[in-house]
């Protein structure tokens, strides 16, 4: 069976004082797991959480990247910095850089290029909007944005890197999808892999995103083709995402 991942998603939050002490108390739970951990801060907390989690088994990640290697582009970052601070992953194609930052699919195909270049594991998010899943469009959605990948970099680039499944109406709502609803999205995800290569879908990491909470955790992480969480809010609060890691266990 795969080994689960959890990664925390922090987006636009956080300090100096509230990361250690969620950073310390993330490290001291770790002997308790078997599940891959990671943490995805805002770029200024990269050193910090480079520095705190050094040496442990709890990996980090970007929440984005250009996909440029280098120059005018001001306020980017490169996938090459990112390795510089110990960086393991990054999301890319999100549902706010999608929707706030006008990404489009191109666009978190070459970042998601750009980042396996230097070494980085993609996180690639996919998924639907309310409007789209009740016109019966999350598979062709879905299916549109990982295709997108898969034309550039091809199916052999799936074997470095992760999926996030993450209904756009289910982030930050309260609203999960069902863990039925989310088990049909990630097999029509394994599906489309597998459709190029049977060996490289069956080993990829497929994390479902959107609301995900201790109370809910353990049904959703039961299902077959769910592999692990991509947390947000929950992943804030030391208790919370520790019982998410323990659900994954």
């Amino acid at each position: 069976m795969r080994k689960k991942l959890v990664a925390g998603n922090w987006k636009m939050h956080g300090s100096l004082q509230q990361n250690a002490a969620l950073l310390e108390r993330i490290k001291a739970a770790m002997s308790g797991l078997t599940c891959d951990v990671a943490v995805c801060p805002p770029y200024p907390y990269l050193g910090q959480v480079q520095s705190i989690l050094a040496g442990s088994v709890v990996t980090w990640g970007a929440q984005s990247v250009s996909e440029h290697a280098a120059g005018a582009f001001t306020g980017e970052v490169a996938a090459s910095m990112l390795v510089e601070f110990g960086c393991r992953y990054v999301l890319v194609g999100h549902s706010e850089r999608r929707a706030l930052f006008g990404e489009t699919d191109e666009v978190v195909a070459a970042k998601f290029a750009a980042a396996q270049k230097i070494g980085l594991i993609p996180v690639l998010c996919v998924g639907e909007t309310l409007a789209e899943r009740e016109a019966g469009m999350t598979a062709a959605v879905v299916t549109r944005q990982l295709s997108a990948v898969l034309n550039r970099s091809g199916v052999a680039a799936m074997a470095s890197a992760v999926v996030a499944y993450e209904p756009v109406w289910a982030i930050g709502t309260g609203v999960t999808a069902s863990p039925v609803q989310a088990q049909e999205v990630h097999a029509v995800i394994r599906a489309r892999v597998g459709a190029l290569d049977v060996v490289v879908a069956n080993g990829l990491r497929i994390l479902y995103g959107g609301s995900v909470k201790p109370q809910n955790a353990s049904e959703l992480f039961g299902q077959a083709d769910i592999d692990g969480g991509l947390i947000g809010g929950a992943a804030l609060v030391a208790d919370d995402f520790l019982a998410i890691c323990q659900a994954a266990n």
